[in-house]
Order: structure tokens, then C-alpha cells, then sequence
């Protein structure tokens, strides 16, 4: 028996989720397009999916809305029992699949292909269905006064039909008050009448120090028996240009390098990525890697590290990286800040990440 398992951590309520599994449009969303036959079977379109052969001939074989449905798949005689699990949380809810292979076995690299198939649909596709979900329900919990991910829904606004005349009167009178404004620093800003100006500032009068000059100092006669230019062609006293002081750039040792990207958005949420390039000679062992977020920012699953989130700082530590060689740390962020699309701060054993 061969498991592959996904989890993640969502921001919204268990019926939220439920839908999304289990509706087809919405599953034609954020998983694959799905087919309903006979009974409880279902088609899956994945052929053609990363660690997908052929289309999922699928029955399910239980249903406890909204906390566990499980699958049983046939793809093209290869045979699986899907799982998926949802339990609430403080946040919301989580949500874990498990496939295990009870009959067949994977080609060499579908097994990674398709782990990693799952783990993109739930921790990028799925949220960004639940957060358009969001929008449509009315938060029946902002009397709470604890922030929600649910969004109410606001009615279009309308002026009213009495009181016309006072807002054209009211903003007619604000025009006049900004024309009126204007002219006054206008006019604040115009020269003085009395003065006469030309574009061009008069020359300063002549210091002093120009007046009181010295006059030039004779020159000293030549010596007999040795011309005047042979007594100026002495040899200039002054120094060879010396090298410029200032040290230039060292260049950073090899070691352990960070740089960051973020490989995706979406609404309330986007997915980073930190490589880790070894530079040096050795292995680098023991390293960390801190991410600060904002205050609203919550990591809901990492791949590549084992990490822990402390308020706004997540740390991620790994196995060592071979001399030469890379290691991507990837993870999904969920965030009540629209316009937040990257972490505060990223640092490798202090030095920070380039691309921030």
C-alpha cells in the first residue's frame, strides 16, 4: 500500500468547504471537470494531469457531510481509495486528503507527480474558490466582533430622491469655495506690482577682497650663464597620483545564499518561494530561514522545510544542501490584506533575501 497525503489549513467554515467538494461546477474549478453517472459514480477528467494516466472512474463510498467523503477510483485498472477529512478549527478548518493505492502500482515519477498535483489544488486553487465563495454570503457573524473571512455583501448605493436641491446647492457652493481658494493663492503667489523683475537676478557687487588684491610678484632676473627656461624646467614636486583609498567591494564569501519570489497570487492570499543556492565547498548544515509577515498573515502549508509559525516570524529548517546544489522552499500564505503579496522581511542565518 502506497499513501499520498496533502494538507492544508483553511480560513472558512466546514459547509464552505463541503460545497466545494462536492459540487460539480465547483470541482470543475479548482480540481478537474467531473461527470455524474449511475448511482454515486462519478467520471474525473484527469487524464492529462500531472501523475495522471487516464480519466478516474470514481464511487463513493461515504458521505458524512460536512466532515469525511471517500472515493473509490479505478484509473485504468489501477485502484485507489481517496479520503478526504475536514475538522474545524479556531481559523476555520483543515482539511486532509489521503490516496492509497490498494491494487497496481505508479510508473518512476508519477507517485511525486501527483503528490505534488494534490498539494498545488489544494493549497493555491482551492482557497481561491473558498475566498470567491466568501463573497457571496452574508457574515452572519460580525455581531461577534472578531474578525471573520466572511465578507457581507453590500447593497448598491442609491441616492436619495428628496433632498435634490440641497446636494446641487451644497456642491455648487463647494465649486465656488475651491474656485474662490484658488484665486487666493493665486493671487498670494503673484510678484509685488513695485517691483520691477527681469527673469534674471543682478550680479553680486564686488567683494573687498577683490579690490585689495595683490599685484603679481616680479619675476627674479636670470642667472648669467643659464637661460630663464632652464631655470623653470625643474622637475615638478608633486607626487605621482596615489591608489584611491577607498577599499573596494569585497566580495561575499561562498556559503549559503537566499533569494525570494512570489510564484503566485490570489485574493486574500499569494504562494512565496525561497532557493537556497550553496555556494560553498561543503555541505551547509544547519540553516534557517526567517520570514516575517504581516500581522494578518498566517502560512497554511509549506513544502521543502519543516516549519513553525510564531505570530508574524516563520522559521523553516531542512536537512543540509550539498555544495553547489539548490533547495526551493515553497509556501502558501493567507492573508485579510487584498493588496499584501509579498512577507515583511526574509532572511538565511541572518543574511537577508535578495528580491525583497
Amino acid at each position: 500500500m502506497i499513501d499520498i497525503g496533502a494538507r492544508v489549513d483553511l480560513a472558512h467554515p466546514p459547509h464552505r468547504l463541503w460545497r466545494a467538494l462536492t459540487d460539480r461546477e465547483l470541482l470543475a474549478r479548482w480540481l478537474t471537470e467531473v461527470d455524474a453517472g449511475p448511482g454515486d459514480r462519478l467520471l474525473l477528467h484527469t487524464a492529462g494531469l500531472p501523475g495522471f494516466d487516464a480519466a478516474v472512474d470514481a464511487e463513493v463510498v461515504e458521505s458524512r457531510p460536512p466532515e469525511s467523503l471517500v472515493l473509490r477510483c479505478d484509473e485504468a485498472g489501477r485502484r485507489s481509495r481517496l479520503s478526504c477529512v475536514v475538522v474545524p478549527t479556531a481559523d476555520g478548518c483543515r482539511l486532509s486528503v489521503t490516496e492509497t493505492l490498494e491494487q497496481g502500482a505508479w510508473p518512476a515519477g508519477q507517485h511525486a507527480d501527483r503528490e505534488r498535483h494534490h498539494e498545488q489544488a489544494l493549497t493555491v486553487r482551492l482557497p481561491a474558490i473558498l475566498d470567491w465563495l466568501a463573497f457571496q454570503e452574508v457574515d452572519l457573524r460580525r455581531g461577534e466582533g472578531a474578525l471573520t473571512a466572511e465578507l457581507p455583501l453590500l447593497p448598491a448605493y442609491r441616492p436619495p430622491r428628496r433632498g435634490r436641491r440641497r446636494v446641487l446647492v451644497w456642491t455648487a457652493g463647494a465649486v465656488v469655495g475651491v474656485l474662490v481658494g484658488g484665486a487666493v493663492a493665486v493671487w498670494a503667489l503673484l510678484p509685488d506690482p513695485g517691483r520691477r523683475t527681469t527673469g534674471i537676478d543682478p550680479l553680486p557687487p564686488p567683494t573687498v577682497a577683490a579690490a585689495t588684491s595683490r599685484p603679481p610678484r616680479a619675476s627674479a632676473p636670470a642667472t648669467p650663464g643659464r637661460s630663464v627656461a632652464a631655470a623653470t624646467a625643474r622637475p615638478s614636486r608633486s607626487a605621482s597620483p596615489r591608489a584611491s583609498r577607498t577599499p573596494a567591494p569585497a566580495t561575499p564569501p561562498p556559503g549559503l545564499r537566499a533569494r525570494y519570489e512570489t510564484a503566485s497570487t490570489r485574493l486574500f492570499g499569494w504562494t512565496g518561494e525561497v532557493v537556497l543556492d550553496n555556494t560553498g565547498d561543503g555541505p551547509a548544515k544547519g540553516w534557517t530561514v526567517v520570514v516575517t509577515l504581516t500581522s494578518s498573515g498566517t502560512v497554511t502549508g509549506a513544502s521543502g522545510a519543516d516549519w513553525q509559525q510564531d505570530g508574524r516570524t516563520v522559521t523553516f529548517t531542512g536537512t543540509p544542501v550539498s555544495a553547489g546544489r539548490s533547495r526551493t522552499i515553497r509556501f502558501d500564505v493567507r492573508d485579510a490584506d487584498p493588496l499584501s503579496r509579498s512577507p515583511r522581511g526574509c532572511t538565511v542565518d541572518g543574511d537577508p533575501c535578495a528580491g525583497l
